[in-house]
């Protein structure tokens, strides 16, 4: 805002959304994003608003941006990446360190015949390695794939099929909660069924004994350290594809969201300066897998700003609830991005977790994956933040790059909302019809085109343009249903097929939740619609209790009590019922559309994002 003589926040949302192109090369300018090749025009917009080309004839890399220009710079000996593992170890790279694991990599790739536009699959735990890997692959062209580390066989191999995958990353195992769990097996048997595949390199991550098949495998051990630290950095179209990250669809095969070296990387990076106030010198940690989207944003995000990324290999709360805090005020963290689910199941052990740490290093808290509910954002807040760390509330998705909603350190906060949109969104929310509403819930929709939208689903073109371009004209309607109130403040209320309708009302699974877990006795809560001959739709709400009962009756009945008071007697529900866990995915997202199907016993759909299968047996049984 100083820079272009800006007088305030609400004047910077206007001139960002009216005029993309001035906003665009603001931000290309501002990250310091370089070209081999100046582009000739910031966005082309004459295939229409759903097909924009971004920085027309540019030529550039964006690991010259993340890396080279560091570690030829004044930056070279700055911490890069620090990494922890479950086990105690623990490491860091520095820009130059980590440029010469990357062209190690990337000429062991080169050696194996990997080239420009070929798909690479990355199914690794959180290690350097995996950033080098993915670093690797982006210098030379290649196209990332990033796999979610808790994939079975078969989602492994559908989204390296549909790729044409030539080479896949893996490692023997990882440990969780001190246990190995072995990975090498599971890519073994996807590879089975990959026609494309011709090599796998293999990491010693937990020193287990694994099957190599010979003139296909090879140990990273035998294979990188060798190669030269000297590599020349690929100079790339701006608009070639640098990454495709599957999304799992209620329906039918995963999507690929197709990115670009002058996309993804841009608004990653733009996210974490406006939304957390991340600078070069900085630490910024994410509980995250490489295979989420916000893996590659913390690497990318990170990178371009020049500061540094915690990784971490292991449960957040073993070997005692602690471990995150420990972590956090060892490496000095000064941003830490955790997940509402993993809070809730922080807060039973008590804030003094947290207090017995050095946090003075850390500044704020990020979320994003799901909805909040007030409760666990106040705790958050107020017992381990001491009231004066804001969090910074995030919501978007894997085809936006990054956030459409987000707070800022400059706007006001309330628990659980959003300040408002990102810089750059022009977001809304709709009625039915299409038009504008407040204090209302509607869809969640952005009215013109971003730097970091995908350049559609891989292959699917169609899929793309019905998914997000089909509902009303030159909008994006994005799947998410919010809310604006009166002091402009946004709410995301859960997906639009999560809504529940009970007589004509449209009510958020979250209003329900935020009821339940209010209870001291109630950890998580999931809410959906089931059909009901009367009413059209009633609600059913799933528990998790921090007490194990022999019977639930009394808690039951509190609960409904509780909701009816809260929600209204025509709103109480048709069922209260307790399991263990809730079906979620790799992000901690409560997968509502899942619980619905169980306990419905209708299809479930995709599973492979589910990081607990097991649940869902258990919604189909409880009581």
């Amino acid at each position: 805002m100083r820079l272009h003589g800006i007088a305030d926040f609400p004047e910077l949302m206007l001139r960002s959304t009216q005029d993309i192109a001035w906003f665009t090369e603001a931000v290309l300018n501002y990250l310091d994003i370089q070209f081999y090749k100046p582009y000739t025009q910031v966005v082309d917009l004459s295939r229409g608003k759903p097909w924009p080309r971004w920085c027309v004839d540019g030529k550039m890399n964006v690991i010259h941006n993340c890396l080279d220009k560091w570690a030829e710079g004044g930056r070279a000996d700055e911490t890069a990446l620090v990494w922890e593992g479950e086990e105690g170890l623990a490491r860091a790279l520095t820009y130059r360190q980590l440029q010469r694991l990357v062209n190690q990599t990337a000429n062991a790739m080169k050696s194996l015949g990997i080239k420009k536009g070929d798909a690479v699959g990355l199914f690794m735990p959180m290690t350097p390695e995996i950033v080098a890997a993915m670093l690797a692959t982006a210098k030379l062209g290649a196209v990332i794939l990033p796999l979610f580390s808790g994939f079975g066989p078969g989602a492994i191999s559908t989204r390296m099929k549909d790729a044409d995958a030539r080479l896949l990353f893996t490692a023997d195992g990882f440990f969780r909660r001190g246990k190995p769990v072995l990975m090498k097996p599971i890519a073994d048997e996807a590879a089975n069924d990959i026609p494309t595949l011709e090599h796998m390199i293999v990491l010693n991550r937990i020193g287990a004994a694994v099957d190599m098949q010979r003139g296909r495998d090879l140990k990273w051990g035998d294979l990188i350290p060798p190669q030269s630290e000297q590599c020349p950095t690929l100079e790339t179209n701006a608009e070639d594809v640098l990454m495709i990250i599957y999304t799992s669809g209620t329906t039918g095969l995963p999507k690929g969201a197709v990115h670009t070296h002058c996309g993804f990387p841009v608004k990653a990076a733009q996210d974490m300066a406006f939304g957390t106030d991340v600078h070069a010198g900085d630490t910024i940690y994410w509980v995250t897998d490489m295979g989420w989207m916000m893996g590659p944003w913390l690497v990318f995000g990170a990178l371009l700003l020049g500061a540094a990324m915690v990784l971490y290999d292991g449960a957040p709360d073993y070997p005692a609830p602690d471990r995150i805090w420990e972590l956090t005020a060892r490496h000095r963290v000064n941003v830490l991005g955790i997940s509402p689910t993993l809070v809730r199941a922080l807060i039973p052990h008590g804030a003094e977790m947290a207090r017995k740490h050095d946090l003075t290093a850390l500044r704020r808290f990020a979320s994003t994956g799901e909805p909040w509910n007030p409760a666990p954002w106040l705790w958050l807040f107020n017992e381990v933040g001491q009231g004066v760390r804001p969090i910074i509330n995030y919501s978007g998705g894997t085809e936006i790059s990054g956030g459409i909603v987000m707070g800022n350190p400059i706007q006001p906060l309330k628990p659980c909302a959003f300040s408002g949109p990102c810089p750059g969104m022009a977001a809304d929310v709709f009625d039915e019809d299409g038009r504008p509403v407040r204090n209302q819930v509607g869809e969640l929709v952005v009215k013109e085109p971003w730097i970091g939208m995908t350049r559609g689903f891989w292959k699917n073109p169609q899929r793309y343009l019905d998914a997000y371009w089909s509902r009303f004209p030159d909008v994006w309607v994005h799947g998410d249903f919010a809310a604006i109130d009166e002091d402009g403040l946004w709410y995301i209320l859960g997906r639009s097929d999560d809504m529940i309708k009970v007589a004509g009302k449209r009510l958020g699974p979250a209003e329900v939740e935020s009821v339940v877990v209010a209870h001291p006795d109630v950890i998580e809560a999931a809410a959906i619609a089931v059909p009901d001959e009367i009413k059209g739709n009633a609600v059913v709400v799933f528990c998790v209790s921090s007490r194990k009962l022999a019977r639930y009756d009394d808690l039951r009945g509190e609960l409904m009590q509780m909701l009816v008071k809260a929600l209204g007697k025509p709103l109480m529900p048709k069922a209260i019922l307790f399991v263990s866990d809730l079906p979620k995915t790799r992000n901690a997202k409560v997968m509502r559309r899942m619980i619905r199907s169980a306990y419905l016993d209708q299809d479930l759909g995709d599973t492979s994002s589910l990081v607990n299968p097991e649940a869902v047996e258990e919604i189909r049984n409880a009581q």
